[in-house]
Formats: C-alpha cells, sequence, structure tokens
C-alpha cells in the first residue's frame, strides 16, 4: 500500500470516474485502474461498485476513502511541520471562494497578498459552496471564502464581514430616484436571480421569497429570469429586464450611466462572509496571514468582524 494509491482511491471516490481522476491525478487511466486493482486485491475488498455510467463507492469502501484521505493529509503534515520550522508562511495556500465573492475580493486581495507575504502565493478555485466544502474534507484545499449559512461539517469558522444587500435596478426605473426600497416592494417587480448552486439565490429567496416557485414553473419565465453570474445579472438589469438584488461588494466604486443601485430599508437584508478551514489544517501562520491580507482590503458597505 503506499500514498499514491491512497490518492488514486480519494481522486476516484470524488470524481465518480475512473478517466477524470486519472486526469487528475495526472497518469494514465489504465495505470491508476491497475494500483486500485492491486489495492483492492492486497486488502481483499471492494473499495469500488463499476457502473456504466458512474462509479460508486460501497459501504466498507467509504470508510477506507476516508481514512486514506486522512493518512495523506497526515503524511502532508509531516513536511508542513518541516516548513514551519524555516518560515511558516513558506508555500502556496490553497484558498477556495464562492462565485459572488471572488470578482470584489480577490482583485485587492491578490494585491495585498503579494505585498504582505510574497512567499505564500494563492491557489485560487473559485466554485458554489457545496464543491467547496467538498474539496475541503478531501484536503484539495486548505481554506475557503464562504458565506454563511452552510451545512455544519466541523470546520473552523472565523467571521470576516457582514455584508448588506443592495437593489441594483435600471436607470429609468421608479426605484431608480429613491432613497431606499423595502422588500415588499419588491414583490410586483420582474426579478432577475442567479441559477441554482448559487448560495446568493438562496439568499435573495429568502428576502423576496415569493419568486421561489417562479424558478421552477413555465409560467415564471414571464416573471424571473436566471443568469450565470451576477456580473451578466447586471448587464441585463442594465437592459430593462427587470431588477436584482446584490451583495454590496459587487456595488462599482464609480457611477455607471444604465444602472442604479439602491439601498434597502431597514431591517436590510446581509450575509455573513467567514474564513473556513479543517481543524486538522497546521499552518495557523497561513491562516492569520490571509485574515489579516483580507482586512486589509477596502470593503466598502460591509462591517468588518473580530
Amino acid at each position: 500500500m503506499t500514498l499514491t494509491e491512497l490518492r488514486y482511491i480519494v481522486a476516484v471516490a470524488r470524481e465518480r470516474h475512473f478517466g477524470r481522476a486519472a486526469e487528475a491525478c495526472f497518469v494514465s487511466q489504465p495505470t491508476l485502474s491497475v494500483a486500485i486493482k492491486k489495492l483492492e486485491e492486497e486488502l481483499d475488498v471492494k473499495i469500488f461498485e463499476r457502473g456504466a455510467a458512474e462509479v460508486s463507492v460501497t459501504p466498507l469502501g467509504e470508510d477506507i476513502v476516508r481514512q486514506a484521505q486522512s493518512v495523506i493529509e497526515q503524511a502532508s503534515a509531516i513536511k508542513e511541520i518541516a516548513k514551519r520550522g524555516k518560515d511558516p508562511l513558506a508555500g502556496a495556500l490553497r484558498l477556495g471562494i464562492i462565485y459572488t465573492i471572488g470578482p470584489y475580493l480577490l482583485p485587492e486581495l491578490v494585491k495585498h497578498t503579494i505585498e504582505q507575504y510574497p512567499q505564500m502565493p494563492l491557489m485560487l478555485q473559485e466554485n458554489f459552496t457545496v464543491k467547496l466544502l467538498e474539496m475541503l474534507r478531501t484536503g484539495e484545499l486548505d481554506c475557503a471564502i464562504m458565506a454563511e449559512p452552510f451545512p455544519d461539517t466541523g470546520l473552523a469558522i472565523a467571521p470576516l464581514y457582514d455584508e448588506p444587500f443592495v437593489v441594483a435596478v435600471p436607470a429609468p426605473h421608479p426605484f431608480a430616484q429613491r432613497q431606499s426600497v423595502s422588500t415588499q416592494e419588491l414583490k410586483n417587480e420582474t426579478m432577475l436571480l442567479l441559477g441554482t448552486g448559487h448560495c446568493f439565490r438562496d439568499h435573495v429567496l429568502e428576502v423576496c421569497p415569493e419568486f421561489a416557485r417562479f424558478s421552477s414553473d413555465a409560467e415564471g419565465i414571464r416573471k424571473s429570469f436566471e443568469g450565470s453570474s451576477l456580473e451578466t445579472i447586471k448587464h441585463m438589469v442594465a437592459s430593462g429586464m427587470g431588477v436584482t438584488v446584490v451583495p454590496s461588494l459587487s456595488v462599482p466604486r464609480d457611477p455607471t450611466p444604465h444602472l442604479r443601485f439602491v439601498p434597502f430599508e431597514d431591517p436590510v437584508p446581509t450575509r455573513r462572509v467567514v474564513l473556513a478551514w479543517r481543524r486538522t489544517f497546521t499552518r495557523y501562520e497561513a491562516i492569520a496571514a490571509l485574515r489579516n491580507a483580507i482586512y486589509a482590503c477596502k470593503l466598502d458597505g460591509v462591517t468588518r468582524l473580530s
């Protein structure tokens, strides 16, 4: 049994596909398949059920994969301990971030990280919350910036900031001249939503629950539309297709000719943005350095949390 074989079974368990797992491990599929078959024979158990369309993990295989991930983490920790003796911040930090935060935080965050901690480059992964949680669990990521709530996975959590929401409307819209808008007033508007999988979509539906029914049936096509990113949706709003709700950090600092951003009336809906990492992650100084770099960013309109 080798660490390489353990990495292979973790990759297959994650991808549910031998071909994709082989690509992720930078080996040929036959090499990976032979190694896993050898490990199954050595253990005299079946780790995977091979189906025509997808590979599934057997119940006993789930326990083996979980233990394999733990062994891989412990092996990596030995290297990290050695590095920390020389420089606690040496080496890349694998950071995940959700789609509705990345474009607005990363430009400044990367700049401050380069300036303050040049020996700690950021390896970045943008994805949905559920995928980032899985990547944290399997050790593919060291930490992730996400918005609460998300399932309790036993992660260590550090709150970063509370971010209010604002309403984005086309410039000719009656709301554009208002000082504030209530959540109740949005009921009569055509709402543009992010697609399924984005946690910010769920946040908007909490603010305007009546739009939940429009996102799943044909009748609702006349009442709500979906976009793949906040920037795409803002372009749709600017063209007059409807209104949307966005987090305050996504509001551009310079005025835009065709868009207006209007605050909510009290109580203002917000989301809490946090930094999460595995409790077994040993580079505590790297987590602290990342938080310092985040706090060095301007973060206009948010309430910083210590």
